[in-house]
């Protein structure tokens, strides 16, 4: 019980110290997950605010100075993504593949792949996250971490459709392959695991423009049949795995090459970063894209 009691006099020393006020949670619409996030990266923020550079770094690459470096944040699904980038260009990659421990491996990875870049946090000009949907408690932490980020280093927050970044994997992986169908008009649908035989999906051009917006279906015989009747639909991500012994149409194309990465994300982030597309720092919040429940027990 004491040292539980001086853990908590520690932390909220730190807390103070921050000098983050209460009503700032409550513009924000922060829950304790989030709040939590937030005061563990100011905190670390603030105490790098010196310029000092991270343990390990003896010099700064003075190439990276005004420059728009973007630290891109993917956390959405089974495999999470750190990626600093410069012009869309991948510095430096993490990646994690137990999704179980995303929380846990988040805090480390960005500051492995920052020192790793060589430039320090202040030298970033805005943090991007995807922002579902996919998993429940890897969108929460991943929008309450660059939201934290941003909060704290005064850049702009960019957030990008989980789906989107998934279409767009699969648009550069075909191009690269030359896996191209020979029919058009031709549209990418990801989809991405929902559990049992429903998947988080949507509808895009090859442009990337949208076609059906991203929403939560529960698949069947008769799933996508209308748009199969004159189109080419290319499914891709994890969902697909368990629409395809369903799909007997002779349009339908499943992709079968890499899957995404927070590199990809990088890319259309940098998009929005140019064109200067931020999202709310104060009422940006994940897609869920259905309602989650908590079971109560008696």
């Amino acid at each position: 019980m004491r040292q539980r009691r001086h853990w908590k006099k520690s932390w909220w020393r730190v807390k103070c110290s921050l000098k983050i006020r209460r009503q700032y949670y409550f513009d924000l619409h922060l829950g304790g997950w989030d709040k939590f996030w937030i005061e563990i990266y100011a905190f670390t923020m603030l105490q790098a605010s010196n310029g000092s550079l991270p343990a390990g770094i003896n010099t700064i690459d003075h190439s990276f100075l005004n420059m728009g470096l973007i630290l891109n944040i993917d956390t959405a699904t089974e495999i999470a993504g750190i990626c600093v980038a410069k012009d869309g260009v991948a510095i430096t990659n993490m990646v994690n593949r137990e999704q179980k421990d995303h929380a846990g491996w988040i805090q480390q990875a960005i500051a492995e792949a920052m020192q790793e870049a060589g430039c320090t946090m202040q030298q970033l000009e805005a943090v991007a996250v995807t922002e579902g949907p996919g998993s429940y408690t890897g969108l929460r932490v991943g929008m309450a971490t660059a939201k934290g980020l941003c909060y704290a280093l005064h850049i702009p927050l960019i957030t990008e459709s989980t789906l989107k970044v998934i279409a767009y994997a699969t648009r550069e992986g075909m191009e690269l392959s030359s896996d191209q169908p020979s029919s058009y008009p031709t549209l990418l649908c990801p989809m991405i695991d929902a559990r049992r035989m429903e998947v988080f999906t949507a509808l895009y051009s090859m442009d990337l423009e949208v076609v059906i917006p991203g929403g939560a279906q529960v698949l069947d015989n008769n799933s996508f049949n209308k748009e199969l009747e004159n189109k080419i639909l290319i499914f891709c991500g994890n969902g697909a795995d368990k629409w395809k012994p369903l799909c007997k149409h002779s349009n339908a194309r499943f992709y079968e090459g890499a899957g995404h990465s927070s590199a990809h994300l990088a890319m259309l982030s940098e998009q929005r970063f140019q064109q200067e597309m931020w999202a709310d720092l104060a009422y940006a919040e994940p897609a869920y894209l259905k309602e989650f429940y908590t079971h109560i027990k008696n």
